[in-house]
């Protein structure tokens, strides 16, 4: 049986091996197992890819999308271009040029992108023009990266001002009017802190926004909650989380 993973951390939110396990693998006659290793120090995948001599692909998800990255041994042009990784592919019985002659390499690529381009694009009209993302984590490189692709401006909204980045005090009624694509890449909303999300100025948004929650569980957030109260059109991550798991799929099996 082939098997594949989950690293994370933590990982009580995560629908990703239900949807291996439970759809994707026996709808394709896949005799495969996906497996959830929590852990909390990064350092700990190159154990679990050494006692796991069957593994031959992991998902990363929060908090390791970038500190995997000097782990790795070679990246594709999106992830190294994003600066997160989402995906990593094993290369066995590899005796040279490794790091540390450790016998296998490890590829990080980035599936997110994909996930989420073609999972908000049908939801794009011509007023879309610009995005605020909440957030500065590895999700949000992704989402950043695949705006850019989708010719939409994005801006970054963060606790601290930064490089193209406001803060959530910065966002007013004026602002909230140019931006009519929010899209939330904090864990605000998920499962078990379900009565979190960001501050946002909610009774500035209308009928032509459109929020998008990369959390997916719980299906609605509160996030979304207040956008539907306010007319928006409202999307989660679930959609993307299948679209990014087929394309890590179609990476682990890259020759």
């Amino acid at each position: 049986m082939r098997r594949f993973g989950l690293i994370g951390y933590p990982l009580t939110h995560s629908f990703s091996s239900r949807f291996f396990n439970e759809s994707f693998f026996p709808e394709n006659g896949i005799d495969a197992e996906y497996v959830n290793f929590e852990i909390q120090d990064i350092s700990m995948v190159l154990d679990i890819v050494r006692n796991n001599p069957e593994l031959e692909g992991l998902n990363c998800t929060i908090p390791h999308k970038q500190s995997i990255i000097p782990l790795l041994d070679d990246m594709s042009d999106e992830a190294r271009e994003t600066g997160a990784v989402n995906v990593i592919k094993i290369y066995r019985d590899c005796l040279e040029n490794t790091k540390d002659g450790r016998g296998f390499r490890l590829k990080g690529f980035n599936s997110d992108i994909i996930g989420f381009r073609d999972s908000i694009k049908p939801l794009l009209k011509p007023h879309h023009k610009k995005a605020l993302v909440l957030g500065t984590g590895g999700a949000s490189k992704a989402v950043n990266y695949a705006l850019t692709k989708l010719g939409i401006e994005w801006m970054s909204v963060s606790r601290s001002a930064g490089e193209n980045s406001l803060t959530y005090g910065d966002l007013t009624a004026d602002l909230m009017d140019k931006y009519t694509v929010i899209v939330n890449c904090t864990p605000l909303g998920m499962f078990p802190k379900t009565d979190t999300y960001p501050e946002l100025p909610y009774n500035a948004l209308t009928p032509r926004h459109l929020l998008y929650d990369l959390v997916y569980n719980p299906s609605e957030t509160e996030f979304l909650k207040r956008g539907i109260a306010m007319g928006a059109v409202v999307k989660n991550g679930y959609e993307m989380l299948e679209l990014q798991a087929v394309a890590a799929w179609n990476y682990w099996n890259l020759s």
